[in-house]
């Protein structure tokens, strides 16, 4: 019988499970990866943000793509993830540190809303940031800044600053991230070719029962999170995921328009629409024309 996820609802309580000494902090903490204990039997759920950098990982991937990193490597998980414990070779031995910040440290402060923006919290686990040494010397420079806060006295400005730290390591990992979008482009073209490729399967089918292909359909065709996909095809094209299937649509529809005598209501159906009246008022969107006035002006 498959075991369930065990609910970890404080830093406490994480550290206790992991084998580290109590946090001197109730809702934050930072650890030294080697100090860790693996738990690779566990599959948990998280209360809490973890946000950490590691070096000498095994087993790395970006997607569906493996790759040989030497560099500091981020990962960022949101509360109510599912977390699993992962086997490891033999001499296995990371560097780096974790971070944990439970979401009540951020109450009446700039974060409590805006760390929902950055959408890198809801990427698939496998989607990590890998960062230059330069990069990585940032990061780390502003963790030790962090770190000294949590040792201090904590006094009333303490919260103030580490937020302020944190909303700045949160900046840069966004900034890096979407240079790691620039720079995987020959990967990501490669995801969006194959996307075009499954639309354009999912269009040819004869027997569109199921209705229109969904972003979460084509996310999990390519193995990647819906948040990922539509980040990545909105940096390399200028359009989200959805738009891209809009616009494969509009394109189908326009060819059976233009190269056939089937009725409207016959290529909506077609093209997995259940009323033909939603499929007019989309085209008509997209193209300013309805789909009649389309095909007179072929004729």
């Amino acid at each position: 019988m498959k075991k369930l996820p065990i609910r970890i609802d404080s830093i406490s309580m994480a550290h206790k499970m992991r084998g580290l000494a109590p946090p001197s902090h109730p809702l934050i903490s930072i650890t030294e990866v080697a100090a860790v204990r693996g738990a690779a039997d566990i599959s948990a759920v998280l209360d809490f943000y973890m946000i950490s950098l590691k070096r000498n990982c095994d087993n790395l991937s970006y997607g569906q793509q493996k790759y040989d990193f030497d560099e500091g490597v981020m990962a960022f998980i949101g509360p109510n993830q599912v977390l699993r414990g992962q086997e490891h070779e033999p001499g296995y031995a990371p560097k780096g540190w974790v971070m944990l910040v439970h979401p009540d440290f951020f109450w009446s402060t700039s974060l409590a809303k805006k760390i929902k923006k950055y959408e890198f919290f809801g990427y698939a686990v496998n989607e990590a940031l890998f960062l230059s040494e330069k990069e990585e010397a940032t990061i780390n420079g502003i963790i030790e800044n962090i770190r000294q806060e949590c040792d201090t006295n904590i006094d009333k400005f303490s919260q103030d600053i580490i937020v302020s730290h944190i909303e700045t390591l949160l900046n840069y990992s966004d900034r890096y991230y979407q240079r790691q979008f620039i720079t995987r482009k020959v990967t990501n073209a490669k995801v969006l070719t194959r996307m075009e490729e499954i639309l354009a399967e999912y269009f040819n089918n004869e027997n569109l029962c199921e209705g229109l292909p969904t972003v979460q359909y084509v996310a999990d065709k390519l193995n990647v999170s819906t948040k990922y996909l539509s980040s990545m095809s909105k940096q390399l094209t200028g359009l989200t995921t959805q738009q891209h299937i809009h616009q494969k649509l509009i394109d189908i529809a326009k060819e059976k328009l233009s190269t056939t005598e089937l009725s409207v209501s016959e290529i909506a159906y077609e093209l997995g629409f259940e009323h033909p009246q939603s499929f007019s008022k989309l085209f008509k969107t997209k193209t300013k024309q309805s789909p009649l006035e389309f095909r007179a002006s072929f004729n």
